[in-house]
């Protein structure tokens, strides 16, 4: 019957219907007449026109069928280079198999009867060896000079043998389609070329051996992290990227403002735009956030406020420095791990400390063993054991007053001297691990106030803190935390003595103020682990995109 629908039937009107509906309905408006000024009451009524106007479209016909849709596509894991090479078998279980490999040109081969194209998915080290004949369904492709290094392709073939001693399988080659060709000027031939020239062609390096095997093990770290707070019941925390504090005291810090014309308002941006106050200094109140702001150094503060309500958390983001530093050691922009635990002294600190990193590191042995073995090959020698030993030896603890008897006591000369009250330098930190303790991780404890943060305990002798630092083969400090200060008198002092501005700190005093807890936590910079488990000598190639001073590329 006309106008009769299920009631499973979607209403859809003809978009000439459509057209007529609305035009009728809105002409009833009084001329000139606003959304905003249109009261409630003359909506109720119009909207019983409307629906009047609805029903009678309906009756006459104007409505369609249900409208005709599909189904999205269920999706799968795509097969993948690693999958088909990886296991004990190493592709041998898929003999007579016909897939698919998708990826980039490595390396092509071509001889008097076969083609032979090397080609990475980037999910292995391992390139697939790809057999080609000359009577095969896209050869023509070969011979047009289009297959080359970093061209993507899609190869479809079956698994068999292979040959050679390189690898247990190779794919004889059916169809081949080039999905993207490479340009001759392709800087990443297989020719090796250097860490520096590298980091110059930073949107190409993943490509490479040793960047690839580099992200990879990256990526195991970082996976490895949330699986271990996650498994020991810690809540994961957004700590924020713009702040108002300065976690370290140290200044060194990114101002973030709109007091400066962006590139999108165009012109030029003079200084005495910028608005001032009666004394000459800058007006901050007319700023974005009404007072300065900057990007973070640390999301501790943030995740303290959070510890003290969900009791263990742990906050895992990027973090920023304004330190004019060039070495092989710094970043302004890094990544940072950062657990908070309630009800803790520095003892469960450093206890959490070293089962996190035991934890990780087992985890990069025993799930990125390829890559691993490149390090080992041409990177680090001997990083393997190295590895093994922080999974399997106890991790030796100290105080600080020690480790400076020891440092005293070595028979090496220095280029910073030594003294109590001084802030242990790289050179010092590496003596201790690798030379005084055999290679051993090492954790001094209990610094001093005068060379540590405002918001760390105060030890009972008044001249130190709660403190402590986990120093590692080859990178030197690790990790670095320590037992908060819980007491409110004792750390609104420690601002004063400092001259921070405490009503900065209000909200972090307010924690002190409303059932406070003895609680702890540390700090980890991701980039320095992943250097200390890939063995790469410069921090600059821990991070996909180095943010260093005078270079923000890519």
């Amino acid at each position: 019957m006309a106008g009769a629908l299920s009631p499973a039937t979607t209403l859809r009107l003809k978009p000439l219907y459509a057209v007529r509906f609305f035009r009728n309905f809105y002409s009833s408006f009084p001329p000139k007449l606003h959304t905003n000024s249109i009261p409630a009451s003359y909506f109720c009524r119009r909207r019983r026109n409307f629906c009047s106007l609805v029903s009678a479209a309906i009756s006459s016909g104007e409505a369609v069928e249900k409208p005709k849709f599909e189904n999205i596509r269920e999706f799968r894991k795509r097969l993948r280079i690693a999958d088909i090479k990886g296991g004990s078998e190493e592709g041998l279980d898929r003999l007579g198999e016909t897939l698919v490999v998708r990826g980039w040109v490595r390396t092509v081969r071509a001889q008097s009867s076969v083609t032979f194209i090397d080609v990475n998915d980037g999910s292995c080290l391992s390139n697939m060896q790809c057999v080609m004949a000359s009577d095969t369904e896209g050869y023509d492709q070969v011979e047009n000079g289009l297959i080359s290094t970093g061209a993507s392709v899609w190869i479809e073939g079956t698994v068999v043998s292979s040959q050679g001693s390189k690898q247990k399988i190779e794919l004889k080659v059916q169809k081949l389609v080039v999905v993207g060709k490479s340009d001759p000027s392709f800087p990443i031939q297989k020719k090796r070329v250097s860490r520096e020239f590298l980091r110059t062609k930073a949107h190409l390096r993943p490509r490479t051996n040793t960047f690839g095997a580099v992200s990879r093990v990256r990526n195991a770290l970082a996976y490895a992290t949330h699986k271990f707070f996650q498994e020991n019941g810690f809540v994961w925390v957004s700590s924020p990227i713009i702040t108002a504090s300065d976690c370290e005291g140290a200044g060194e810090q990114f101002c973030v403002t709109t007091l400066i014309p962006n590139s999108n308002e165009g012109g030029e941006s003079p200084v005495n735009a910028i608005p001032t106050t009666e004394a000459g200094s800058v007006d901050w109140s007319q700023d974005f956030f009404g007072k300065r702001a900057y990007l973070t150094v640390s999301g501790q503060l943030n995740g303290e406020t959070y510890a003290t309500a969900l009791s263990d958390i742990y906050t895992f983001g990027p973090t920023f420095r304004a330190e004019n530093s060039n070495t092989s050691r710094h970043l302004a922009e890094f990544w940072m791990i950062e657990p908070e635990l309630a009800f803790a002294d520095l003892d469960d600190d450093m206890a959490c400390a070293t089962a996190y990193l035991q934890y990780v590191v087992k985890y990069v042995l025993e799930n990125c063993k390829e890559d691993m073995d490149l390090f080992n090959t041409w990177i680090e020698k001997g990083i393997i054991n190295r590895l093994s030993d922080v999974v399997e030896k106890n991790f030796v603890q100290l105080t600080y007053t020690d480790a400076i008897e020891l440092l005293l006591k070595a028979k090496k000369k220095f280029d910073f001297p030594v003294k109590w009250g001084c802030d242990l330098q790289s050179e010092h930190e590496r003596y201790i691990t690798e030379e005084a303790f055999g290679g051993c991780p090492v954790i001094i404890r209990d610094y001093p106030k005068d060379i540590k943060a405002f918001y760390m305990r105060q030890n009972d002798d008044g001249k130190t803190v709660a403190a402590m630092d986990m120093l590692v083969p080859r990178v030197g400090e690790l990790i670095g935390g320590s037992q908060r200060e819980e007491r409110l008198e004792y750390l609104e002092e420690r601002l004063d003595n400092l001259n921070l501005n405490k009503e900065s700190f209000w909200w972090y005093l307010d924690l002190r103020r409303y059932g406070s807890v003895p609680h702890a936590g540390f700090g980890l910079g991701f980039e320095r682990l992943v250097q200390f488990a890939t063995g790469i000598d410069n921090i600059r190639d821990a991070i996909p995109f180095p943010r260093t001073p005078g270079s923000a590329e890519f």
